[in-house]
């Protein structure tokens, strides 16, 4: 029964997302720079620990940078429209997306397992617990490193998700005082912490809304394909009405932060929002 109810959940978003355009109809005009080695420079992307890290081709040692600092989807997903998640730090995409590779620092950080040594690739922590709290100790030494040695600013730490990693920008994001204080504002594409639940402790709408209410007036950007993101204004508008909320659609069927290295409205209009809320602090 809660198979099927979950199934008539989603059915409105499956059928609107089966009307939208397939990301490879549309050619990229952004790729992703290859993981390269050695010390990290402007405009390259290199491996720093567990992390992965892109200077701005404009980076500067002397100069204050805004940062975007992101996580990943599960891995191991495929769906039928080609669209794969390896769930690993080095597959992400929406920073540079965003940035287009300019004016912003771009750390992806991975979630750990309970040892807090290896990389976690569905969810965090090990089952049936998962422990986030070698995560979260890892993303907050993360972000205060990288404001130390690479000049970020820590008034302008952007936290951004795809799939379990827009669940986590509350889950982690906000799951205790001293990790929530670390941003200025989220950017979520596709799911949100609450709407469902998932097979870790404390996915539950009370639960999220404890976690919810550490969000204050930072702004958050919220997107998915299909009505994804129609699902969330639903169920989070009635809790968080005065909100600095922003609901899109990111106008494909894909399950996919590639979209975001194609143009598109939506991407315009991402870019117009990670603008204001890191140009206003």
């Amino acid at each position: 029964m809660k198979t099927l109810l979950f199934a008539l959940l989603l059915l409105p978003s499956l059928l609107v997302a089966a009307e939208l355009p397939d990301i490879q109809t549309v050619p990229p005009d952004l790729v992703v720079p290859a993981l390269s080695e050695g010390t990290p420079a402007a405009g390259k992307r290199v491996r720093l620990g567990l992390n992965v890290l892109y200077l701005p081709t404009d980076w500067k040692a002397d100069t204050k940078w805004p940062v975007i600092v992101e996580l990943a989807g599960n891995g191991g997903y495929k769906n039928k429209y080609g669209d794969v998640s390896t769930g690993l730090p080095e597959g992400s995409n929406l920073g540079y997306g965003l940035s287009g590779g300019k004016g912003f620092i771009w750390l992806c950080v991975p979630y750990l397992n309970a040892k807090g040594d290896q990389i976690a690739i569905t969810w965090w922590g090990d089952k049936p617990s998962y422990d986030p709290q070698p995560t979260l100790k890892h993303l907050r030494e993360s972000v205060q490193s990288l404001c130390r040695d690479f000049s970020g600013d820590e008034t302008k730490v952007v936290l951004a998700g795809f799939s379990r990693g827009a669940i986590a920008c509350s889950y982690l994001g906000l799951h205790d005082d001293e990790t929530a204080k670390l941003w200025c504002a989220f950017f979520a594409y596709s799911h949100y912490d609450g709407v469902h639940k998932w097979p870790y402790p404390a996915s539950d709408r009370e639960s999220a809304l404890t976690r919810l209410q550490r969000l204050g007036n930072r702004p958050q950007f919220i997107c998915g394909e299909g009505a994804n993101a129609k699902q969330t204004e639903a169920y989070l508008r009635p809790l968080a009405p005065q909100a600095d909320l922003t609901f899109l659609g990111t106008g494909f069927r894909n399950h996919n932060d590639a979209w975001t290295l194609r143009p598109s409205s939506a991407r315009d209009k991402a870019r117009e929002w990670l603008k204001r809320v890191t140009s206003s602090r």
